[in-house]
Order: structure tokens, then C-alpha cells, then sequence
């Protein structure tokens, strides 16, 4: 089989393989990119796998790069970009379930290749796009199904973050877990209390955002993947309940957090350090769950309050919570607030002490209440009108 290498991506690394082959050994797209171009998806990252010991590729190109030698990746530089090389490796034991104790280097595209999570991630092209395939990774791409390489224990073992990886490919491609993997990842689910939870976010999240996120989640519930996540035991039924919401793909990672904490009824602050997510994407949660019991009225304050990402998280995430919601109603009554911060506002403190006003509490307390004012509908946002309003106050 031959896949398509027209992308720019891979027509401009195509030349490292070439010279890779002609002092002598072997090179391949490997991974990702290869099985994303079978499918017809975008590329995004182009992995390149050889036979070539890292100082030999040092040997073989110019400028390089030991971005991770002692895993054997070497970074060549061609024309200003980047292309990771990595040598072809076995890998020892996995005490810990995430690392190899030691990896050995090898020669053989076979050895490299059967240490890979799933089949159709197992898969190996040359420079002229001729595929190479071990593992019956086409075979399972054409099923859409998921299967690990080998023997799904010992997959898991190694690095117990595939058992996650194999829900959000399910999710993302759009592909079933294969019985005898399930089965695998059902005993094996104990394994991811051992991996980091920034690893198991990633995958979390992406899963979520799949376009076929209720499988991944059902299957991520099903297997006991979900009892051993951050604060997800005893939540089957309420992840269940999300897992049979409207499929339409999520649009965020707000929206999924917070159909999450709303979801499961669980305080924002607490899932996302839990989750160990940004405190930027935490704030933007938090008012989003805080505006999900005013949507019904769609008050002006509340909407003000939430900001537009939180807004914007709430309404969509209500969506799926309230089939028939509009969020568009909420997002158009966010767009007519006169104004949208107190940066907004036709007058600040200087403006008020320049007019009889002393610096102190009573000054903010009265540009809060013109905030309110402004926002409510009840003052014009005018200079003039705001500036009688407050010396209302003073005299």
C-alpha cells in the first residue's frame, strides 16, 4: 500500500530519509503521521524512525540537535525547521509503568515497531510513501478498530497513560476498542493511579473533545478507567449521564471542565488543582458554573460578572445539559451589555476626586454601585449623567 506524501510536511523531510538511506541505512515516517495520512486526516507531527545510531545521523547531517539522545532522538536541521530523528530501540522492564528502565538501540524496524501502543500506530512508511506494516494495523485501520500490538498487558505495563491513549483515539478517530484490549485496560485500570495527572488531563481532554466523545467516555467509565482519575470515584453514574448527552463535539476545554464540575456537582476550585489546569482556564470555570443557575432569567449582572469566556462556557455547556437551550439567546444578551468591564465605564476615581471626592472606601463603593447602574440599564454610560449620579452621593 502506498500513501500519500504530498503534504508539505512530509515532502520537505522526505530529503532526510533520502540521505539517511544513502550513507547506509534504513529511515521511515513513523507513528502518527502516517496512519493520520492513510485516514485522510490533517498531519500535524512528522516522526521519522531509523536505523542509524544517534552519532551516526550526527555524522550524516550538519546541523543537529540532542534534543533526547539518550532515548536516541537527534533533531536534524534542514532549512530553519526541526525534524526529530529517533533510532530504532527495544526497551527494558517498566518499574515504574511510565519509563523504561534503559532503552538498547537496534537495527531492526521490526523490534522498534512491536514496542508500540496499537496497530495502527505501529505502522512505517518509506520516502516513496510505500507503507510497511507488521502488525495488521491496516487491516484494524479499515475495521476502525483499536488494538494494541502484541500482547495488551504487557502494552499496558509499560506505559499504563495507553490505556487512556486507547479511549481518546477511540473518541478522536472514531474507532472501537477491540475485545481483548478492553478486557486488558479493565484489569489494568488500577495502573493509572502511576501516571502523572498532567498526562492524564491531556488525554482526559482530548478524549472529550473527540467527535465520537460518547464512546470514549462510556468505554473510559466502563473499563474502571474513571475510578482511578482525580476525584472520579463513585461519579460512574453522574459520567454516565454525560456520556449519553447530545454527541455534538465540544468546542473547549471550559466547556468540558465545566459540564464536568457541573455534571458531577463537584466545587470548581477543588477538580481543576485536582486536575492540576490553569489557573487562567480555573477562573474561567468557576464563573461559568456560577452563571449556570442564572441562565434561565439571563439577568444582566450575572452575565456581566461571567465575562465573555465564561459567558461563552456556560451557554454551550448548557446546551447539552438543557436540550432545546439557545445558547445563542445568552451569547446575544452578553453582546448587548452596554458595557463589558469597569475599564468601560464613562468615569473612574480621578474623575470623582476631581469633583469632591476622597480617596477611601466610599469612592469605590460608589463607582461599584454606577457599574451596576451601567450594566442594569438604570444609568446611561455618559460622562455627564454618571458624574450628577455620583455627586448625588455627596451632598
Amino acid at each position: 500500500m502506498q500513501i500519500d506524501l504530498t503534504h508539505p510536511d512530509f515532502q520537505a523531510a522526505i530529503p532526510i530519509l533520502q540521505a539517511i538511506e544513502q550513507a547506509g541505512y534504513e529511515a521511515y515516517f513513523v507513528g502518527g503521521s502516517v496512519r493520520d495520512a492513510l485516514l485522510g486526516l490533517p498531519i500535524h507531527d512528522v516522526d521519522i524512525a531509523s536505523s542509524a545510531y544517534p552519532e551516526e545521523i550526527k555524522q550524516i547531517f550538519h546541523k543537529t540537535v540532542d534534543t533526547g539522545i539518550q532515548h536516541g532522538t537527534v533533531m536534524v536541521l534542514q532549512h530553519g525547521v526541526g525534524y526529530e530523528v529517533t533510532t530504532f530501540r527495544t526497551e527494558s522492564t517498566y518499574q515504574d509503568f511510565r519509563r523504561p528502565d534503559h532503552v538498547t538501540f537496534v537495527r531492526s524496524l521490526s523490534e522498534d515497531l512491536k514496542r508500540r501502543d496499537f496497530t495502527v500506530n505501529a505502522l512505517a512508511a518509506r520516502h516513496d510513501g510505500t507503507v510497511v506494516d507488521l502488525f495488521g494495523g491496516i487491516d484494524d485501520m479499515q475495521q476502525h478498530v483499536l488494538r494494541a500490538v502484541g500482547d495488551a498487558h504487557e502494552r499496558f505495563h509499560e506505559d499504563a497513560l495507553r490505556m487512556m491513549r486507547a479511549v481518546r483515539f477511540e473518541s478522536q478517530l472514531n474507532f472501537s476498542i477491540e475485545a481483548k484490549t478492553k478486557k486488558a485496560i479493565r484489569e489494568n485500570a488500577a495502573l493509572l493511579e502511576k501516571i502523572s495527572v498532567e498526562r492524564i488531563a491531556t488525554e482526559f481532554v482530548k478524549m472529550m473533545l473527540g467527535q465520537a466523545r460518547t464512546a470514549g467516555l462510556a468505554d473510559f467509565v466502563e473499563t474502571g478507567l474513571s475510578e482511578h482519575a482525580p476525584l472520579f470515584a463513585g461519579h460512574q453514574r453522574e459520567l454516565e449521564n454525560l456520556a449519553a448527552i447530545d454527541p455534538t463535539p465540544i468546542s473547549s476545554e471550559a466547556v468540558v471542565w465545566t459540564l464536568i464540575a457541573a455534571g458531577l456537582n463537584l466545587p470548581v476550585v477543588k477538580l481543576m488543582k485536582a486536575w492540576k489546569q490553569a489557573n487562567a482556564l480555573s477562573n474561567t470555570v468557576q464563573r461559568a458554573v456560577a452563571l449556570l443557575s442564572h441562565l434561565t432569567d439571563a439577568d444582566a449582572w450575572p452575565l456581566y460578572e461571567a465575562g465573555a469566556e465564561g459567558v461563552e462556557a456556560a451557554a454551550l455547556a448548557q446546551q447539552y445539559l438543557q436540550p432545546g437551550f439557545e445558547a445563542q439567546t445568552i451569547l446575544n444578551a452578553y453582546a448587548a451589555l452596554p458595557i463589558k468591564s469597569s475599564k468601560d465605564l464613562a468615569v473612574d476615581g480621578g474623575m470623582l476626586i476631581k469633583h469632591g471626592f476622597k480617596p477611601g472606601p466610599k469612592l469605590g463603593q460608589t463607582l461599584h454601585q454606577l457599574e451596576i447602574a451601567v450594566v442594569s440599564g438604570d444609568l446611561a454610560n455618559d460622562q455627564a449623567t454618571l458624574l450628577k449620579a455620583a455627586l448625588n452621593e455627596i451632598h
